[in-house]
């Protein structure tokens, strides 16, 4: 499932090459064709992100609202603006996607290679629940979880259910509310940093590796951990998000050497400490990288470095 980096990346898309545009919209799969037509037309006025919703904001006082889910992605295309230090192909769960087309005085500051020219806009490729158009950029929407308009009073009711967002409200009041939230639950840890009531954006990865980089037990309870613990692991996360809204990959090992860190971008296998790597051995300790599933979805920690540490 894409994380709450993922989100944001899409969000800053949004904002550089549709907000102010006015919006042709359409489902060419047909399964939102009665959503597209309210805002079809309409000025985007605004596109943000919190959590792993997304949040595109219509002249006519519309929102439509995103989450991907487990298999959900867009694909952008067309005179493409620099986001980062990375163009915008597809975003989401993996897919193959076409090539996508970027300004070349874009292409030349980053070194780019110009992709081949095809007409534009092009096509719909696959089952694209919502297509968003402009002059010269376009963005497909597939597979994702939600896809619905909406007004700024549900907006509200759904922001009401989140947590804070850690690129949104980095400081001490969300820290503070952390804390609270943690602090009087007896459930495990790794449950709780997946409930996107507590911190919104986590997913399976940054849950992994944020535990081991704080050296915590995954099982031990909200309710017995410091609290110096719980403000630790929010301020990692709002330094984890950050890096991988910039490099719009999960990066997570502080040990990496600047040719490493490169490396790791195009390399997943050297990215994490612990995701993914059941019985591989632990890149601190040597002891065997656990897995077993909770809550239906597979937790990885090591055994030695985070047994009982709160």
């Amino acid at each position: 499932m894409p994380e709450g980096h993922s989100v944001h990346r899409i969000a800053h898309q949004f904002q550089a090459d549709f907000v102010g545009h006015p919006i042709a919209v359409s489902s060419p799969q047909g399964r939102f064709a009665a959503g597209a037509e309210l805002i079809n037309g309409q000025e985007m006025t605004a596109a943000r992100a919190v959590g792993k919703h997304l949040f595109l904001e219509f002249e006519n006082d519309l929102v439509l609202r995103v989450h991907l889910g487990i298999y959900g992605a867009w694909d952008f295309a067309g005179n493409l603006t620099l986001v980062g230090n990375t163009y915008a192909s597809s975003i989401g769960a993996p897919r193959v996607t076409r090539a996508i087309h970027v300004g070349e005085e874009e292409r030349e500051k980053a070194g780019a290679v110009a992709p081949e020219d095809t007409a534009f806009p092009p096509d719909p490729v696959g089952a694209v629940r919502a297509r968003l158009l402009t002059s010269s950029a376009v963005a497909d929407l597939r597979g994702p979880t939600a896809c619905e308009v909406i007004n700024f009073s549900e907006v509200a009711q759904v922001l009401q259910r989140l947590g804070p967002d850690a690129a949104n409200e980095p400081g001490i009041e969300s820290e503070d509310r952390i804390v609270e939230l943690i602090a009087r639950r007896k459930v495990p840890i790794a449950r709780l940093l997946m409930d996107q009531a507590i911190m919104a954006g986590i997913g399976n990865i940054y849950r992994a590796e944020m535990l081991f980089r704080a050296r915590i037990d995954p099982f031990v309870l909200g309710s017995q951990l410091r609290e110096e613990t719980v403000r630790g692991l929010w301020r990692d996360w709002v330094s984890l998000l950050e890096i991988g809204i910039k490099t719009g990959r999960m990066m997570t090992r502080e040990d990496l050497s600047p040719a490493e860190f490169e490396r790791a971008l195009d390399d997943e296998s050297i990215r994490y400490w612990v995701y993914g790597r059941h019985g591989q051995p632990c890149r601190v300790c040597g002891v065997d990288i656990a897995m077993e599933v909770m809550s239906g979805r597979k937790l990885y920690w090591c055994p030695n470095c985070q047994q009982g540490r709160k």
